[in-house]
């Protein structure tokens, strides 16, 4: 095996990339406080092609240094938008038909190893502050709740990994 170089990668420039077809999924950040976690979710929407990330609340807005670290351009090649407030946003959603799910644990969640996307629609996925997680409005709000299973010490991964994993899932199963 060889690692290939940048360029044999055939990875296409940011005007094709906004001109492609994307993923029926928007991102919803959800007063999120740490700008590497920000960027990083970025990355993972450029990655999966995702239509849009919404930015809610004390969610920092590009552009800014913080986010840049970690989205290496993501900003400039995936679409967002931001809102006072996370219920404002899944407003905006429902209004668009999306299927809006949680990322948390709460009771009568639906494990990540047992969802089952649907082709036919378009989904939101709302992501958590650090520390409080989604909040309980949102949740109240939301069609679904996902939980990824967990088998260590620990009660939940960074939100980025946690976008990572979850937009994984979303994606294979949108893909296949």
């Amino acid at each position: 095996m060889k690692k290939l170089k940048l360029e044999e990668l055939g990875r296409m420039d940011v005007a094709a990339f906004k001109a492609a077809s994307k993923t029926p999924i928007i991102i919803v950040l959800d007063n999120i406080r740490s700008m590497n976690n920000i960027g990083s979710v970025f990355r993972s929407a450029d990655a999966f092609a995702v239509e849009a990330i919404y930015l809610c609340g004390i969610t920092a807005q590009p552009p800014h240094r913080e986010i840049e670290k970690t989205a290496l351009g993501a900003t400039d090649s995936v679409q967002w938008k931001y809102f006072e407030n996370t219920l404002a946003a899944i407003a905006d959603l429902k209004a668009k038909a999306y299927h809006i799910c949680a990322i948390e644990q709460v009771a009568n969640s639906v494990s990540l190893a047992q969802l089952t996307i649907d082709k036919e629609l378009k989904y939101a996925l709302i992501f958590g502050n650090e520390v409080m997680g989604v909040e309980q409005q949102a949740i109240d709000q939301s069609d679904t709740c996902i939980e990824i299973p967990q088998f260590g010490t620990k009660h939940s991964f960074n939100i980025a990994v946690t976008a990572g994993i979850v937009l994984w899932e979303c994606y294979r199963q949108l893909h296949k």
